[in-house]
């Protein structure tokens, strides 16, 4: 007789085994929220869920693994903590995936533990939805601001319309009233009064002159103060082929201006960037996927102009290599002095910028800066597309020179003008022994004319 009840009690345990088999195959004992945290800290530089970054991408890795290589979470726990160490051991698997990868050493992570790298596994395996943030527009959303704007222009025509035809109708009226009172000897004296040019001006001959000589001075006035503004671009802020937001990279990112700019601080000019500083970053960064938008961007405008720099650089992303195939990418400069004048950054970024700090926060406590670049160039980190933020003629210059007190405690200047200082100080006792540029030749035309 066959006992159902010994044939239930397998079939349970049968199918226990079989769920919990399962389970370890396909599900991993990680928090995939913590995983998220821990992939976008230490991964999301080489590696993405969807797509090849430098690595592979890693979506549903573990069951992938399992299914084409036979390989479990073991091997994914030594190849993250020590890839070197296990292709070296002659693992088959490791040095084929090292080779497939333009054999590029992937970073090794010793200090995460197996529970973070199960939550990370975790992550990939089982990614969590994101959360989809409502979007609010700056200046009001444009399907319900476009109909109030064409209303409230509406209003505003029909106002001035009418107010057009008030006085249309009040001029009309006075001048019927005008020649209601108007007599018949008043109106044979209007009849023979003098019309000619030349006679009104011999009986005003005085006031003309006088309106002359004003207006003369007046355009002499515009004419010189013309001249004196040729080559000056305050504000000046022009199309550039790739759109490049300071705002985005200086301010919501942190980058320090020197990253990029670095002969600002060596050199005489600080150059502008060459396309292989942007591929420092960007080779890693293919899409944009910051919290900042500009508005009237979107992140598809940005994900367009990191694929201009692929398109300069020549880089395949796809392929993870270079093709050969450049194209130069013709910026607009901006700040340009002409080749009369010196003038040197690493002196103004190296030497004076805690005396600059200093002296243009004294001058404007409520607009402090950080940095001494913004002292010329303007709050650079939150400009979207940068300008000139200072006219840069002479008298500008001269000004900063004239106010800029010379920092004592600089090492350079402590050392090699001790003696130098001390005489000035004596020579200037009504600022308090305080020496400015000025003082030390920042006014001889040698020092910026040559």
């Amino acid at each position: 007789m066959i006992s159902w009840r010994k044939h239930y009690k397998k079939g349970l345990i049968a199918i226990g085994l079989l769920l919990s088999t399962s389970a370890s195959i396909y599900g991993q004992d990680g928090d995939p929220k913590n995983g998220e945290k821990l992939f976008k800290a230490n991964c999301t530089a080489c590696h993405a869920l969807d797509k090849q970054v430098v690595g592979p991408a890693l979506k549903g890795v573990v069951e992938r693994l399992k299914t084409e290589q036979g390989l479990d979470t073991d091997w994914l726990h030594k190849w993250i903590k020590d890839n070197v160490a296990l292709r070296a051991s002659g693992d088959k698997y490791a040095n084929e995936v090292f080779e497939k990868n333009n054999k590029t050493v992937m970073q090794q992570f010793p200090n995460l533990s197996d529970k973070d790298i199960d939550d990370i596994l975790a992550y990939t395996s089982n990614p969590p939805e994101p959360v989809k943030e409502e979007a609010t527009p700056p200046a009001g959303d444009t399907a319900t601001a476009a109909p109030a704007n064409n209303t409230t222009s509406s209003i505003v025509i029909i106002s001035l319309i009418a107010i057009a035809g008030l006085l249309v109708w009040i001029l009309v009226k006075l001048r019927q009233l005008v020649k209601l009172g108007q007599s018949e000897e008043l109106t044979g004296l209007n009849e023979t009064r003098v019309k000619s040019f030349s006679e009104i001006y011999e009986k005003y001959h005085y006031i003309g002159k006088g309106l002359l000589a004003v207006l003369a001075i007046l355009a002499t006035y515009g004419i010189w103060n013309w001249i004196m503004w040729i080559g000056v671009y305050k504000g000046y802020k022009p199309e550039q082929p790739i759109y490049f937001s300071h705002k985005i990279h200086a301010g919501e990112n942190k980058i320090d201006c020197q990253l990029c700019h670095s002969s600002a601080k060596y050199g005489k000019v600080s150059e502008i960037p060459s396309m292989n500083v942007c591929m420092n970053c960007h080779r890693a960064i293919s899409e944009y996927n910051g919290k900042y938008i500009e508005p009237g961007k979107d992140k598809a405008f940005y994900d367009e102009q990191i694929q201009k720099i692929y398109a300069a650089t020549g880089w395949d992303p796809a392929k993870q290599q270079y093709t050969g195939k450049t194209t130069p990418v013709e910026w607009t400069r901006i700040h340009n002095m002409p080749d009369f004048v010196y003038f040197n950054h690493s002196q103004h970024v190296v030497a004076g910028e805690q005396a600059i700090i200093n002296s243009f926060n004294k001058k404007n406590p409520d607009n402090k800066i950080d940095v001494v670049c913004k002292a010329c160039h303007g709050k650079i980190d939150t400009m979207n597309v940068v300008q000139m933020a200072n006219d840069f003629t002479m008298g500008w210059c001269i000004e900063c020179h004239r106010t800029t007190e010379i920092d004592m405690n600089n090492g350079y200047n402590k050392e090699y003008f001790k003696n130098l200082h001390e005489k000035l100080k004596k020579q200037y006792p009504k600022d308090g022994g305080k020496i400015t540029v000025d003082a030390i030749g920042g006014l001889e035309c040698g020092k910026c004319h040559y």
